[in-house]
């Protein structure tokens, strides 16, 4: 009987779509590098690309409705075969998914050319296929209990929809925006919740004996429940009392949940560090969420949306593209300096931009976010593409 890894090994087609990682993990990187490239000269209007979009709703859509899916599709066509046991979605159907990510990308860029309407049918596509894909594999594998990741691909589709028609009618809500964005927090705090403590505990039981991350109980789920009903009600109601108060209480059970991992344990490496940092993020964009409600003078209102999106979502898909590149490559899992850089630059990214939602500098603390942005997702195209690109080392 031909086992999966055989299965795998045999594969002779071209090795970016031999695993949903590699293509997914490299475009969307590099995607996400051009995209905030482009944005500061179409935002000063020395650059126009045929969008129906304008220039603001053009960055934010294809952050979080362009980078972000292609990170969750690589990151679920890695991790299901490890679930349900069945050989991974390779080869031409691969090839084709990623074709579907490719077209969307295209057809929002030119959608003053093709119609809004038809980019917006073409680019949500994509999500309906990922998940009509993950879907099936998870049934067929008999793995039915993984079948609420769908959940966060299903609210990534809804907001994607709602974001377009929105666009499309000019109201500015912004309702698509933060589902968007909810969702892919809510998506952290459920995979990060288990893969965080689980990384670290593998790490440290091989040191020196000392504290370890508490195992997965009801205070994991408790700082999951008020964190999703406080996204929940920030999607709903942005602007409410309510929502401030629900945040604070999310912020103070999300830093509880942190400080139960073990993270001052992991400085000497930071391939576990950077989960930890990252994830500070999230207890960080609820705390400057309820700021920005309650003392709107002192923060922008972007402050707690970028927390969560320059912060936790820009640092922690950046730490399990590292790690997971690693793993699957055959590589040490172990942080060499270009990969600290890499962290290093998405920092920079993330803290420079919080200080402009406090009018800290804030031109120059702009122009310093995209640049450091820029140089981490560019950089991780250029340490981690020829590792892409070529087979898993034996």
């Amino acid at each position: 009987m031909t086992t999966t890894a055989g299965q795998i090994r045999s594969y002779r087609g071209p090795v970016l779509f031999s695993y949903g990682f590699r293509p997914f993990f490299l475009f969307g990187a590099a995607w996400a590098a051009l995209a905030v490239a482009l944005w500061l000269p179409m935002l000063t209007g020395h650059l126009a690309l045929p969008t129906a979009m304008t220039p603001i709703d053009w960055h934010v859509h294809e952050l979080v409705y362009g980078y972000v899916p292609a990170v969750v599709a690589g990151f679920l066509l890695t991790a299901v075969p490890n679930w349900t046991g069945r050989l991974p979605v390779i080869g031409a159907p691969l090839a084709w998914l990623f074709a579907g990510w490719l077209a969307g990308r295209a057809a929002i860029a030119t959608s003053a050319w093709i119609g809004a309407a038809a980019a917006g049918v073409i680019d949500v596509a994509f999500l309906l296929a990922l998940g009509a894909v993950i879907a099936r594999e998870i049934v067929a594998g008999g793995n039915t209990r993984n079948l609420k990741v769908l959940a966060g691909v299903g609210l990534l589709l809804a907001g994607n929809v709602l974001f377009h028609v929105e666009a499309m009618e000019g109201t500015g809500a912004g309702y698509g925006t933060r589902l968007g964005i909810g969702a892919t927090i809510l998506l952290i705090m459920l995979i990060g919740g288990r893969i965080i403590p689980s990384f670290t505990r593998n790490w440290l039981v091989r040191r020196e004996a000392g504290r370890l991350p508490a195992p997965f109980d009801g205070a994991d789920v408790a700082a999951m429940a008020v964190g999703g009903a406080a996204l929940a009600l920030w999607i709903a109601l942005p602007a409410a009392r309510a929502t401030a108060l629900l945040a604070l209480a999310a912020m103070a059970m999300n830093l509880l949940r942190l400080a139960r991992w073990a993270g001052e344990r992991t400085a000497a490496e930071p391939l576990v560090l950077v989960l930890h940092v990252a994830y500070a993020f999230v207890p960080a964009g609820f705390g400057l969420l309820a700021l920005g409600i309650l003392a709107p003078g002192m923060v922008a209102p972007t402050g707690a949306v970028h927390g969560f999106t320059a912060g936790a979502i820009a640092l922690m898909t950046l730490a399990v593209m590292t790690r997971a590149s690693l793993g699957h490559a055959g590589r040490a899992l172990t942080a060499m300096p270009s990969i600290q850089a890499i962290y290093g630059a998405a920092l920079v990214a993330a803290l420079a931009r919080l200080l402009a939602a406090f009018d800290v500098l804030r031109e120059p603390m702009l122009h310093l976010s995209a640049g450091a942005w820029v140089l981490a997702f560019g950089g991780f195209v250029v340490v981690y593409g020829p590792l892409l690109a070529r087979r898993r080392s034996t």
